[in-house]
């Protein structure tokens, strides 16, 4: 999923506080009909061990404290970036939350609890406000998720990776495939919808492994599943070392049968990485997807906001520890940028084209407050490609676009 988080770089020695709220409503270039929906997105960034593979601001706990993570000055920490942030999203309402890390299933049921209880009293929340939050089986114990869900917590995103031990020592994991299955099982009883993160492409790992990996997922009878092919990312141990992968061709054939074994359960690929039953696609995921916006409260979490003559990006400070210190002092801003009107086309695309189902146009029009001008050169390419279809209201992703989506996303840089 794309997990609106800070990788590596450098960040200002000292915080920001959001700049009033008049500065954002100011005159610009962009003229938006409407504002889109609202989520939140909340950062715990300690996990048990960081793994060879992540370039998300994850950090280890130390001995310490609370097992070596401070809960409760984190959560004041929160509270005190959320009440810093409000003016920016008056009136507005939150349709869902989504509770990433590192491992947010460090922190204790209570912690999770109060700090569901401070947004709440803080924030407008939908009713049936979809509220997802990441666990990992190494952090599992009876009864622990169950507790989660009566915090507040309706759907768990649980980063399983793989049931097999083999690619679970290969990829660093602290769990093993009992614990995993143990887990799941765990999600199921106290959860109607839960999401597996599972991968791969694994370092030795086969079509036939796969089809183990998967046959145990989908015996579970998950409501939802997200794939990601192992990526080695800059600034990560597998950078320094990387392992060997299966080639490209391999790659494919196993995204063939992962497809074909998901669609055989009733699971339907709405998103590039997602699979899912009916009723049970992500609604938070779905939202950046769309372009919608987000705020992003936590260390290094990114948020996405727009006003009626600009869209902005922020970014809070990633070191846990200044990020405590800042946001209490009321200055966790790292950094507060407009995107620019050229970026816009790109940007957008980022994200709607990794939809099986595509794009409205009004969408792209009400979302980046650009005329269909800005895009029709790219349109009329990726169409000529055979790489998308549109009709005078939808733009759709083909198979050999979804299949090439990093070719058919670059021909709309630059385009405004």
């Amino acid at each position: 999923m794309t997990i609106p988080i800070v990788s590596a770089g450098a960040e200002p020695q000292l915080g920001q506080a959001p700049k009033d709220v008049q500065h954002y409503m100011r005159a610009g270039t962009l003229g938006l009909p409407a504002l889109p929906p609202l989520s939140l997105y909340v950062h715990l960034p300690w996990c048990l061990k960081k793994c060879p593979y992540c370039d998300f601001n994850s950090h280890e706990q130390r001995a310490g404290s609370e097992g070596g993570v401070p809960e409760q000055r984190y959560i004041d920490a929160l509270m005190a970036d959320l009440e810093a942030s409000l003016p920016l999203i008056w009136g507005r309402t939150v349709h869902s939350v989504f509770i990433g890390g590192g491992t947010p299933s460090l922190f204790s049921p209570e912690s999770i609890d109060r700090l569901i209880s401070g947004l709440r009293a803080r924030l407008r929340m939908e009713p049936d406000c979809e509220i997802t939050m990441e666990a990992n089986p190494g952090t599992f114990e009876k009864d622990r998720f169950k507790a989660f869900r009566h915090a507040g917590v309706t759907r768990l995103s649980i980063g399983v990776q793989s049931f097999d031990d083999r690619f679970l020592s290969a990829l660093g994991r602290v769990h093993n495939g009992e614990q995993a299955r143990a887990a799941v099982q765990e999600a199921a009883a106290s959860f109607e919808t839960f999401n597996l993160d599972i991968m791969y492409a694994l370092p030795g790992q086969t079509q036939a492994d796969l089809v183990k990996d998967l046959e145990t997922a989908l015996s579970f009878k998950p409501p939802h599943i997200s794939i990601y092919h192992l990526t080695i990312e800059p600034n990560t141990y597998f950078a320094k070392f990387p392992p060997v992968i299966p080639e490209d061709d391999a790659a494919y054939d196993m995204l063939d049968c992962i497809t074909a074994m998901t669609g055989a359960h009733g699971m339907q690929r709405y998103e590039i990485s997602a699979y899912a039953r009916d009723g049970h696609q992500c609604f938070h995921n779905t939202n950046y997807w769309q372009f919608g916006d987000y705020l992003g409260i936590g260390a290094g979490a990114h948020g996405k906001l727009s006003f009626a003559h600009r869209v902005v990006r922020q970014v809070k400070l990633r070191d846990p520890q200044r990020y405590m210190d800042a946001a209490l002092a009321g200055h966790a801003l790292a950094s507060d940028e407009d995107v620019r009107r050229k970026d816009l086309p790109f940007e957008y695309m980022l994200n709607a084209l990794r939809l099986r189902g595509g794009f409205a146009i009004q969408d792209y029009l009400d979302r980046t407050g650009l005329p269909i001008s800005s895009i029709r050169a790219a349109l009329d390419t990726a169409e000529k490609k055979g790489l998308i279809t549109r009709s005078a209201s939808h733009v759709t992703p083909t198979e050999l676009g979804f299949d090439f989506l990093n070719d058919l996303q670059e021909l709309f840089l630059g385009e405004a």
